[in-house]
């Protein structure tokens, strides 16, 4: 039985399966981020976008980076492409990038090109959760949009109902406790009363660090890890 208030989850590894992500989502965005961003670079946010890739890049530069240089126009569109599928190759976690793909990715999931993977106990755990009045949150490193779209377009039908808040990079790393304190008080709960599962061990490391109680997700297709904390471990939410 959950004793906290509050469960919240990563997406990749935890409730979709890593494949989904890596073969599916990434390669759409790649093979679309020139097109999408010359269609769509005068649109406000991905202005916004654009100027933080900007001032990331200068950092980049040494250590292999394409520069934007001064470019300007379609050459500027195409520089921006090229950095972000740089990023990408790197796995990179960068606001402006995951902006971007969240934006490539709702174009694909709202006109029929893509539908989510989740794995199959996710839909029954939160309507059980919920049922038992325990609130639902989302903490991923894709852009909110994005973690929408992933609970919005499922083969079981739309999850957001269940989910009461999404979080991204933007209250913090993941990997920094300091994001996890800010997560349990935009839920106005004290940490301690959060569950926070995922399948990165550091990230379990910030989160306990933090004084939430964590879990270890273990499914198919996950990186293997070493759980020299010991944390508890579980191969399906069903298991909580």
């Amino acid at each position: 039985m959950i004793e906290q208030k509050a469960i919240l989850l990563d997406i990749e590894g935890t409730t979709v399966p890593i494949t989904f992500v890596y073969n599916t989502l990434f390669p759409y965005s790649r093979e679309r981020m020139i097109t999408y961003l010359s269609a769509h670079g005068d649109d406000a946010v991905i202005q916004d976008a654009l100027l933080d890739l900007k001032g990331d890049n200068q950092a980049d530069v040494a250590l292999g980076a394409p520069a934007s240089n001064g470019k300007t126009g379609s050459a500027y569109l195409n520089w921006a492409a090229t950095y972000c599928l740089w990023l990408m190759d790197r796995d990179r976690k960068t606001t402006p990038l995951k902006t971007i793909q969240g934006l490539i990715w709702e174009e694909g999931f709202n006109g029929g090109d893509l539908q989510s993977q989740l794995f199959s106990d996710v839909p029954g755990c939160f309507s059980s959760w919920r049922a038992n009045h325990h609130r639902i949150a989302i903490y991923s490193s894709g852009s909110v949009s994005a973690q929408k779209l992933v609970f919005r377009y499922t083969p079981f039908g739309n999850l957001l109902p269940f989910i009461d808040a999404f979080f991204d990079t933007r209250i913090g790393p993941k990997q920094d406790a300091k994001s996890y304190e800010m997560i349990a008080s935009e839920l106005s709960l004290e940490a301690r009363d959060v569950l926070f599962v995922s399948d990165v061990l550091a990230e379990l490391d910030a989160a306990s660090r933090a004084g939430m109680a964590v879990t270890l997700s273990v499914r198919p297709g996950n990186a293997p890890t070493s759980n020299g904390h010991h944390y508890r471990t579980i191969t399906s939410l069903a298991e909580l």
